[in-house]
């Protein structure tokens, strides 16, 4: 089981989330499981800015770079 589950919605990639992924898979070498789901459920935070889930807790940002970094220092 991985360390870490980095949930994206698919309804969120018009925010640049869908960049995030293969940079994480390029950059990342710590144990993480990624998935892509229709509807996470935070339609809220979804239509506002980029954001994931880690291990069930939302992670957002104003940017998708800024929401890699995010997600780089809560994993790293």
């Amino acid at each position: 089981m991985a360390d870490y589950k980095i949930q994206f919605c698919e309804n969120n990639f018009s925010f640049g989330t869908d960049k995030i992924i293969e940079m994480l898979e390029n950059e990342i070498d710590n144990d993480i499981e990624i998935e892509i789901v229709s509807c996470l459920g935070f339609c809220d935070d979804c239509s506002t800015s980029p954001f994931a889930l880690i291990n069930g807790e939302i992670v957002q940002a104003d940017t998708p770079e800024e929401l890699f970094e995010e997600i780089k220092s809560y994993i790293l």
